[in-house]
């Protein structure tokens, strides 16, 4: 069943400097991991019913089991993809993962 693993960056605090290293640098680590099928980001300001979220931006990458997403953060690649997150997420960050169907 496929699995995402959904990455909750919080505010951090200089938004620009997190934009450009996030695009520039992060990205296209990122988009090495093995067994990678899809990511996607969040564009504009993340909200709730309520009103502003305490988050600055939210990935979504999709592999095909939550065991290639384990994989894929056991390879060199996520190695690295990893040890990336502290360089630019200076607000914190969650990290979820599941598997989902279409209902």
């Amino acid at each position: 069943m496929p699995a995402d693993i959904v990455v909750l960056y919080k505010t951090p605090t200089d938004a620009a400097a997190f934009d450009k290293y996030y695009f520039e640098t992060h990205v296209p680590l990122a988009k090495k991991l093995p067994g990678l099928k899809k990511y996607t980001v969040s564009k504009g300001a993340v909200g709730t019913p309520s009103g502003p979220a305490p988050y600055h931006l939210i990935a979504t990458l999709t592999f095909d089991s939550p065991a290639d997403i384990q994989a894929a953060f056991k390879s060199a690649e996520g190695k690295a993809t990893a040890a990336d997150v502290p360089k630019f997420a200076s607000g914190g960050v969650e990290m979820l993962i599941h598997e989902f169907k279409e209902v």
